[in-house]
């Protein structure tokens, strides 16, 4: 019994359709360029770093610079003494503190780059 020809089958084919990204070597940087969302994380691990040293830097500066106010209003007779603090005794501890968020924030764009190195 033949059948219908509406009810045959047929079969189409053709070169395959690249649904994802050719297999080869992983590639972060690419991840980056393209915005990926796994690019979009990286970016944030890079950033949310940076803004932990920010706000550490700025968390000891507030205990550093912030009773010098009371300090001094406690000791109004003490002015020489204010200006020695102000000119000699913070200079040093800002100076370390600079350097420390500096070396810091280069670190962590050093691992951030070994992170999304080409390997």
């Amino acid at each position: 019994m033949p059948q219908d020809p509406a009810e045959r089958r047929v079969v189409v084919t053709g070169p395959p359709r690249r649904t994802r990204r050719a297999p080869g070597p992983y590639r972060p940087r690419l991840e980056i360029d393209e915005q990926t969302t796994l690019g979009h994380t990286y970016v944030r691990s890079l950033m949310r770093s940076q803004l932990r040293a920010a706000v550490t830097v700025l968390a000891v500066l507030v205990l550093l610079v912030g009773p010098l106010p009371l300090v001094f209003a406690a000791a109004p007779a003490a002015r020489p003494l204010k200006w020695v603090v102000l000119g000699f005794g913070l200079y040093v501890p800002l100076v370390l503190l600079a350097r420390w968020y500096v070396r810091r924030a280069e670190r962590n764009e050093r691992d951030f780059v070994r992170l999304v190195g080409d390997r």
